[in-house]
């Protein structure tokens, strides 16, 4: 299969390729997403083949008019509509019970089904031209770095799509918030763009499930995308170090050979005397959101790095995104230094 790589100019043509039962990458505000008519069972098993993704992970279903989702699910609960008016279009995900038209493909066999109304402008002109609701996780292969850029997606899904369409740089960097409020109360699945504390400002008490932190059980299943043990991960080994600037610096510095990074913050770059990367400002989350995922894969490039020590980021705000993302690309391997 050649994958074709297209602008927004085409979205005619590439909305062909979905309503054929195709594959289409397409930019979004948060990371690129690898699209198929989230109503066609047969169309969403081939996301499941172009990434090598287990079936038991569930995907995000994309609109572009909020009205669309009354066929998609069964209840629309008002906390929904709350969150609904506030943040959509918008970097959150919500997981809601599911209507019977959602194929098993897509809810990965639950009862529910996750929806997001995504903001980039071509997602939202691609699904209007489509004329379905599109399944969509991240447009890059499984467990690896999730995808910024067009080049990216070519990287990883060269020879395995359609198509990819190019929408320049995503402005989030990080996947969407996902909530649940299938039950009560809402439950945080997966830390994003929206932070907990926007949306607890406007519904009130939200839970935060444990796999947000913490490793999922052994034969839990993933209620949300990005639940997984591993994921978001460089080929080389990661660990988190959790402690003070001086103890980070003091710590990768007494490191001698030439295989190990220090995946840092910009403030840490002139002390530091081993190889190092930056993936943003200390405090400006946003900064860091935006950068992480295309460091995560720049240190792919550089084949002699076998190990990678990352500084632990903060846990509040938009800070506990970066975070989620951080632990699970080291599998959960954190040494605490003071």
């Amino acid at each position: 299969m050649k994958t074709q790589l297209l602008t927004q100019n085409d979205l005619k043509q590439a909305s062909l390729i979905i309503k054929n039962g195709g594959l289409v990458a397409i930019p979004t505000e948060t990371v690129y997403g690898l699209s198929a008519n989230a109503l066609n069972g047969k169309a969403v098993e081939k996301i499941f083949k172009a990434k090598g993704r287990p079936m038991d992970n569930p995907l995000i279903v994309h609109i572009c008019n909020i009205n669309d989702i009354y066929k998609l699910v069964s209840d629309f609960p008002e906390k929904a509509r709350i969150l609904a008016e506030n943040f959509w279009p918008g970097a959150l995900t919500m997981v809601l019970p599911k209507s019977n038209i959602i194929p098993f493909e897509v809810s990965a066999g639950l009862e529910t089904v996750a929806i997001r109304f995504p903001s980039h402008p071509i997602a939202m002109k691609f699904i209007e031209e489509c004329g379905c609701p599109l399944a969509a996780p991240s447009a890059n292969l499984s467990g690896s770095p999730s995808p910024t850029t067009a080049r990216h997606v070519m990287d990883d899904m060269n020879g395995k799509i359609d198509a990819v369409i190019d929408g320049g740089e995503c402005d989030v960097g990080l996947e969407s918030t996902v909530i649940t409020l299938a039950e009560n109360p809402p439950r945080l699945l997966r830390p994003g763009g929206v932070t907990l504390e926007e949306m607890e400002k406007i519904i009130g008490h939200i839970e935060v499930d444990n796999a947000v932190l913490n490793a999922l059980k052994e034969n839990q299943k993933a209620a949300s995308p990005g639940m997984k043990y591993k994921h978001y991960a460089p080929k080389a080994k990661v660990i988190l170090l959790r402690g003070s600037d001086e103890n980070y610096i003091d710590f990768v510095n007494n490191i001698i050979d030439n295989n190990t990074i220090a995946l840092c913050y910009d403030e840490d770059i002139p002390y530091i005397k081993i190889k190092k990367m930056s993936y943003g400002i200390k405090n400006d989350y946003i900064s860091q959101a935006h950068r992480l995922f295309s460091v995560l894969r720049e240190i792919d490039k550089d084949e002699s790095t076998k190990l990678v020590y990352a500084r632990c980021p903060d846990t509040t705000g938009m800070a506990l995104a970066v975070y989620n993302r951080i632990i699970r690309a080291a599998g959960f391997e954190v040494i605490d230094i003071g």
